[in-house]
């Protein structure tokens, strides 16, 4: 059965994207629930979302550590 935690965080996090302080919040929430190839997709979908975003960008620094 897939997991649909990973579709529920991209959800969560694009609702969240007016506020970075948020976005981090829930960006963390979601990496403590994701399995480790889920994180990687993550990692994946937060670069491009960001492209859209740019004010998101430090946001990318939580998923390098």
């Amino acid at each position: 059965m897939p997991r649909k935690i990973y579709d529920y965080s991209k959800l969560i996090l694009e609702s969240v994207s007016f506020d970075i302080k948020l976005f981090n919040k829930e960006l963390i929430k979601a990496v403590k629930q994701l399995l480790p190839d889920e994180i990687k997709k993550l990692k994946i979908w937060l670069i491009e979302f960001v492209k859209q975003k740019p004010e998101l960008e430090p946001s990318l620094l939580l998923l390098t550590k």
